[in-house]
């Protein structure tokens, strides 16, 4: 949301910007990997009470950056501790959920992102523009602190849970006895060695720097193509995100509603994926050729809803037994990372010596690409492996 604005007053270039974005992907994606095999370790109540108070810290520290090199710095530190929020999002789903319910919950938690990102727009653009920009780093880093302290004392996983019944724990287990003792981690030669890591590692290689480029580039593109300034991002940029978040939500909604119609989950889930990639093409391209600015939020936000409606966090948690979810999840994210770390160099370089318009034509095919990979690795959606033995 204050790119532009730190842009301005500092005298960043557009490709330094793309050096800060990338510096926080770099990280991102290392600690994706690493933190997703903690979650399984740790459990997702542990890890996310490290992880946000991390997070915290890293954001307030934003406050006394001065240089491209010091934001860069703020970012690695933030993408270092950013990324255990979606493994362990997705475990704590599947502690709770059973199968059928999984795509919904998953795409209300992940609704959060988008949410958060549409509060942004008018709460930062209020703080930057009645405090100062250096403040809005202290609010949102501060506020991380508040839901530490109810989380540690809220969650439980459903077989420590003080208050639920046998019959309920065995419900949200799935059948699964609730006394039966917790599955060893899963070691990386079984799960490297299974189809569906592979369909959730490609897939999130495909679509996750379509995520990257919409956090990063929606608020300079609405600046520099269509004219805004800090006064409407803070007005009008939060729309998109929650477009987004509807998105997210639709994509497990609309699925759920499915399913209790009598289709399979496999048949809901890739209707649609199948629907919101065909769409993409349409969007994207009418983004690009957009020049009146309400056509082009407009159309903006209907391609963030399709994004987030093909819903590639709720994979995991689909096709892979429960002592995976977490390491995947975090090996599916860096590798996403690393091709979003590639593609914020290219896109900055793009949009600095040509326009949006190739990134446009790029991003409208991805989601595609990823169904059609998705299909062909995977057999079903929601015909999860049981759990198997761990192995080193």
């Amino acid at each position: 949301m204050l790119a532009q604005t730190i842009q301005d007053e500092l005298g960043f270039t557009t490709i330094e910007y793309s050096y800060i974005t990338s510096a926080f992907l770099l990280s991102y994606t290392v600690m994706y990997l690493v933190s997703g095999r903690l979650v399984d370790w740790l459990g997702s109540r542990r890890s996310f009470s490290i992880f946000v108070s991390g997070w915290s810290v890293a954001t307030i520290l934003h406050f006394f950056a001065r240089t491209p090199f010091q934001f860069a710095s703020c970012r690695f530190l933030l993408g270092a501790t950013e990324p255990a929020n979606f493994p362990a999002g997705v475990k704590a789903v599947s502690e709770w959920f059973p199968m059928r319910e999984r795509a919904l919950a998953v795409g209300l938690f992940n609704a959060g992102t988008a949410v958060g990102a549409g509060l942004a727009a008018p709460v930062v653009s209020f703080i930057a523009l009645t405090l100062g920009w250096r403040w809005a780093f202290v609010v949102t880093g501060g506020l991380g602190f508040i839901w530490v302290i109810v989380w540690h004392f809220f969650y439980h996983a459903p077989q420590d849970h003080p208050r639920l019944s046998a019959e309920e724990k065995t419900l949200i287990l799935d059948g699964r006895s609730a006394d039966a003792p917790p599955v060893p981690m899963l070691g990386w030669s079984k799960i490297l060695r299974m189809r569906a890591t592979w369909a959730c590692v490609i897939a999130r290689m495909l679509t996750d720097p379509i995520s990257y480029f919409f956090i990063f580039w929606t608020p300079k593109y609405l600046q520099q193509e269509q004219g805004f300034n800090l006064a409407d991002i803070g007005k009008f940029s939060w729309i998109p995100f929650v477009a987004s978040a509807l998105g997210n939500i639709c994509g497990g909604l609309v699925p759920n509603r499915l399913v209790r119609m009598g289709w399979t989950v496999n048949r809901a889930r890739m209707s649609v994926m199948l629907l919101a990639s065909l769409a993409m093409p349409v969007l994207c391209f009418s983004i690009a050729r957009a020049t009146v600015p309400a056509l082009a939020l407009t159309c903006i936000s209907l391609a963030m809803f399709c994004h987030a409606a093909w819903a590639n966090m709720t994979l995991p948690a689909e096709i892979l037994p429960s002592n995976a979810i977490g390491s995947v999840t975090g090996l599916a994210g860096a590798m996403g990372g690393v091709m979003g770390i590639l593609t914020q160099t290219a896109i900055g370089w793009t949009v600095q010596n040509l326009s949006f318009t190739p990134v446009f034509a790029v991003a409208a095919f991805m989601h595609l690409t990823a169904l059609a990979s998705v299909t062909l690795l995977i057999k079903r959606i929601g015909q999860r492996p049981p759990e198997v033995s761990s192995a080193t």
